[in-house]
């Protein structure tokens, strides 16, 4: 195992151990994060919605990492996520495909894709099968979900 694979074999683990500090630290503080349900996210942000999610889960969520790979300037790995989505209790088992980029020894890139209509379906039940496939039902789902990550910033800061 070489250095990038070590640091996201440690991110994941520190997930699957509810760690949002230790998987912080993996990141580099220039890092962007991107993904389906909250679009791009920079810097601190980052690291606030993995310390969102994880006080969010109340440790129900349980996450699996496999297949990681990396070179010295990229990395990808498969992550499985389970849980129960918060706004509905719905159990939800998302398989999501994970891309890295690496700078400083640190992660600096870090895009995680996911099948959203799957997900929707599971987290929203009839409605998601109607319209998780559409473009408005998923900007619905990016809104709601950096409202939630700023109404948390905003807590955490006491603002």
């Amino acid at each position: 195992m070489n250095s990038n694979e070590a640091l996201i074999t440690k991110f994941y683990t520190a997930f699957a151990n509810a760690d949002a500090k230790t998987m912080s630290e993996c990141y580099h503080p220039k890092i962007h994060f991107i993904d389906p349900a909250f679009g791009l996210l920079k810097e601190e942000q980052v690291s606030k919605m993995w310390e969102m999610l994880i006080l969010k889960s109340k440790g129900n969520i349980k996450i699996e990492f496999s297949d990681i790979k990396a070179d010295d300037s990229s990395g990808s790995a498969k992550w499985v996520a389970t849980y129960n989505f918060s706004k509905t209790n719905r159990k939800v088992i998302n398989r999501i495909s994970a891309e890295f980029a690496f700078q400083d020894g640190l992660i600096i890139k870090h895009t995680d894709s996911f099948d959203v209509w799957k997900w929707s379906k599971q987290a929203f039940g009839f409605t998601g099968y109607l319209m998780g496939w559409t473009g408005f039902f998923q900007g619905k789902i990016q809104e709601q979900a950096l409202l939630s990550l700023k109404k948390f910033q905003a807590n955490q800061t006491g603002s």
